[in-house]
């Protein structure tokens, strides 16, 4: 039987798990498939480079023409990162009928629909489950699993950056700058951590996540995003007070035509199933007309759980190719994009503000909540020591985006209101 030819894309973290697992599961892979599956070149930077695995030298290449018009490799993957140059190498991959199994959720968010469809139109299988969520298997969840299923929400920590700083400025009541430098000492952030603790890293993957979920083209411009380093201990402290868990969630909405998708630091109840969910780990939430409510919980990133979903979709294009079906599984999204305006979206929100000190300031606030017709969940008022001020925090009820905004805008106009501290989205009722 011939073998199946690899062509791998980088050889760092996830490219050195990936050729562990081919190595080590060749036998389950031969019998899944039939046939063996071997790595025959690897694209690399340095080819002198020490490696995590140990790599026969001559299978090494600097030169990626070596892989993508090489007419013996079957398929390629990419876990080398990245966006224009290794748009134009899975492109030219894709010119020359070679399959495609990538990592990169930065490329699939920004130009995946593009390199979809010229796979399609070359009958190539362009696969992306390890793109969002590490080793979870959602993609392939949502498009197979739930298949006949109409997803109306999902709801996700898919950066697992964010949720150990969070998780550990909970716990131990750290500030975020100590965190941080402690998560990057462990290998959890990178030296650069903007893309994470910025909250684009979880909104690309919530572009991916909605575009398959809802079958609409969603844009990473469509998703909101706010980040988690304006983040206070005092902010966990009163989400603890309150019944609440801090999280940065990924949420994307769909109501009848139309859809929200933002990405957010958000008060869960500590009921929730997300708010359980601690340090590095993911976890996507998804409900479903039919199915109701499911979980997918598992190890957002590193080297094996990321490989292993790398090696599972080279196994679906594997058997895609025994049986001749390859680029037929790429379907067109069956609905035009409309995004909820701000009047449409609803939500809870916790808000903390410091105000003077002074009889009918409490009056004056509720009064400009009532306007907009928004009444209080939860109500907190406390001196704030050492100066002329309270603290007041509030839990709102349902609110739509635009009465929130407006009355923020009016909060900041009031004499009495001397600082916003803190505003965040919640989730859920908290038990107290």
């Amino acid at each position: 039987m011939e073998a199946i030819s690899i062509g791998l894309l980088g050889l760092g973290t996830v490219g050195s798990g990936v050729v562990k697992i081919i190595e080590r599961n060749q036998d389950k892979l031969m019998h899944q498939i039939g046939c063996p599956v071997k790595v025959s070149k690897i694209l690399v930077r340095e080819l002198d480079k020490e490696r995590e695995v140990e790599i026969n030298p001559e299978l090494l290449t600097a030169n990626p023409d070596d892989i993508l018009k090489n007419d013996n490799i079957d398929v390629v993957i990419e876990v080398m990162g990245g966006l224009e140059k290794t748009k134009e190498y899975l492109q030219e991959a894709i010119n020359h009928h070679k399959h495609i199994v990538t990592a990169n959720k930065d490329l699939m968010a920004v130009y995946g629909p593009e390199l979809l469809q010229s796979a399609s139109e070359n009958q190539c299988d362009l696969f992306y489950e390890a793109s969002v969520a590490g080793g979870i298997p959602i993609l392939r969840g949502l498009v197979d699993g739930l298949a006949s299923d109409r997803i109306t929400k999902m709801m996700g920590i898919v950066n697992g950056t964010t949720n150990f700083i969070l998780t550990k400025m909970s716990k131990e009541g750290s500030a975020y700058e100590e965190v941080l430098k402690e998560a990057q000492a462990l290998g959890y952030a990178e030296s650069d951590p903007t893309a994470d603790v910025e909250g684009l890293d979880a909104a690309r993957k919530m572009a991916i996540l909605s575009t398959l979920g809802f079958s609409m083209n969603i844009d990473l411009d469509d998703v909101k995003v706010n980040g988690i380093t304006e983040i206070t201990e005092e902010d966990l402290q009163y989400a603890k007070q309150l019944g609440y868990s801090m999280k940065l969630i990924g949420i994307a909405h769909r109501e009848g035509e139309k859809v929200e998708v933002s990405v957010q630091p958000t008060m869960l109840a500590e009921t929730h199933p997300l708010a359980g969910v601690q340090d590095e780990y993911n976890a996507v939430y998804v409900y479903g007309e039919a199915v109701g409510e499911t979980m997918f919980y598992g190890p957002g990133a590193g080297s094996l759980p990321t490989a292993t979903a790398v090696v599972s979709d080279l196994v679906a294009v594997m058997k895609n190719m025994r049986l001749g079906v390859n680029g037929r599984s790429a379907a067109v999204p069956q609905f035009e994009k409309k995004l909820k305006d701000d009047n449409e979206i609803f939500a809870k929100y916790f808000l903390r503000l410091h105000v003077s000190d002074e009889v009918g300031v409490f009056a004056n606030i509720t009064n400009i909540f009532s306007q907009r017709g928004v009444s209080f969940e939860k109500i907190l008022q406390v001196p704030v020591k050492e100066k002329e001020l309270a603290e007041i925090v509030v839990v709102t009820h349902q609110a739509s985006l635009e009465d929130y905004e407006n009355i923020m805008l009016h909060l900041r106009d009031l004499e009495a209101v001397k600082e916003i501290k803190s505003s965040y989205r919640v989730e859920g009722g908290a038990k107290r």
